[in-house]
């Protein structure tokens, strides 16, 4: 009898394993995605699967009556294709007496703790009654600014906000090379460990279809495995991938990133959150040595400037005193009183350390 490792699982399906060259949807690629999915599902194994694909699925059957900018096109298209998409879901599911859901969904849902916890207790309520979530980012409301840099950084969102026990992110590649993986002396690099600097090994170029690279997957990669999830980077075009990367006998050759620590709910959510900072606080040396010592919290003795306008329970940036972003915090009160006790002693934390992430 086969013994799967993980019993909640995050799985992200790119762009480049369910298309085809032409662009639009491989559903013979997600037809065996979905095959291995279910095999999961009736073994016990809990899946959230975040999946790529709207955009090439609508792409091949609307025909533009005027030439679309790049944000027109992904409204588009994806506003048709999600409809296929799921539907392909739901159908391929069927067959294999399961059922999905689909969970769409945006950067601004992930910048209040109240709508963090609004979309958990939603797939948390799917996964106990047998449903596996399809999730996928809202495309047609979506806008630059305030968009995911592309299904891996949501992907790691998901992984933490759901506990899950790892996070597979399946591309077109084995993994991550130690050179260009078009070159044949390049090897992939089996397990990365915290220390590790990975920029030298890797290009920032963008997917054929995605909207992102191989950097964006490692460095969404190297912070949920900072929060305690192992994440593994592997070729989703072979066959059997997902089960066997499962499966505790196979030696799969895929890039692992090794796990620290784990981080607590409210941690999760505060580190991933650094896009939606309201303000920031600049610190002076003292208290950037102190930080990097011990678990400690941020007292206004050690904030040197308060920059933007923030409320009590707001994500802030935290800044050393050359201006570089080390961190980021939930605040304890609002950006006028905290002008007001800057260099004090005796005040309490405007950030607390059970609420506070650093880099």
């Amino acid at each position: 009898m086969i013994t799967y490792r993980y019993k909640r699982i995050a799985v992200k399906v790119g762009s480049n394993v369910l298309t085809q060259r032409d662009g639009t949807l491989d559903v013979t690629r997600m037809s065996a995605i979905v095959d291995q999915v279910a095999l999961l599902q009736k073994a016990g194994v809990e899946v959230i699967l975040i999946s790529s694909g709207a955009v090439a699925s609508g792409r091949s059957l609307v025909q533009t009556t005027r030439k679309l900018d790049a944000v027109d096109q992904r409204q588009l298209f994806s506003a048709v294709g999600q409809v296929i998409l799921i539907n392909r879901y739901y159908d391929l599911f069927h067959q294999k007496g399961l059922t999905c859901g689909q969970v769409l969904t945006t950067k601004e849902s992930f910048s209040s703790r109240r709508h963090y916890l609004n979309q958990k207790n939603c797939m948390t309520v799917m996964l106990e009654n047998g449903v596996i979530p399809v999730v996928n980012e809202n495309d047609t409301i979506s806008v630059t600014e305030l968009m995911f840099t592309d299904n891996d950084e949501l992907s790691g969102l998901i992984a933490t906000m759901m506990d899950a026990e790892a996070l597979f992110i399946l591309s077109n590649i084995d993994g991550i090379y130690n050179g260009a993986p078009s070159d044949p002396a390049s090897k992939v690099i089996r397990e990365i460990l915290p220390d590790v600097d990975l920029k030298q090994y890797i290009a920032d170029e963008k997917s054929a279809f995605g909207r992102g690279g191989m950097l964006t997957k490692c460095n969404i990669a190297r912070k949920v495995a900072e929060e305690g999830i192992p994440v593994i980077i592997a070729n989703g075009k072979k066959d059997h991938i997902l089960t066997d990367l499962m499966d505790e006998a196979q030696d799969v050759v895929c890039t692992r990133f090794q796990p620290t620590k784990k981080a607590s709910a409210v941690k999760k959510w505060i580190a991933h959150s650094d896009g939606f900072a309201k303000g920031e606080i600049h610190i002076n040396e003292g208290c950037f040595v102190a930080l990097n010592q011990k678990a400690t919290s941020i007292l206004p003795i050690g904030i040197t400037r308060i920059k933007g306008t923030f409320e009590r329970g707001d994500i802030v940036g935290i800044f050393d005193a050359a201006g570089v972003q080390i961190g980021v915090g939930k605040a304890q009160y609002g950006s006028e009183t905290a002008r007001d006790v800057i260099g004090k002693k005796g005040e309490k934390p405007l950030v607390h350390y059970d609420y506070l992430f650093l880099d």
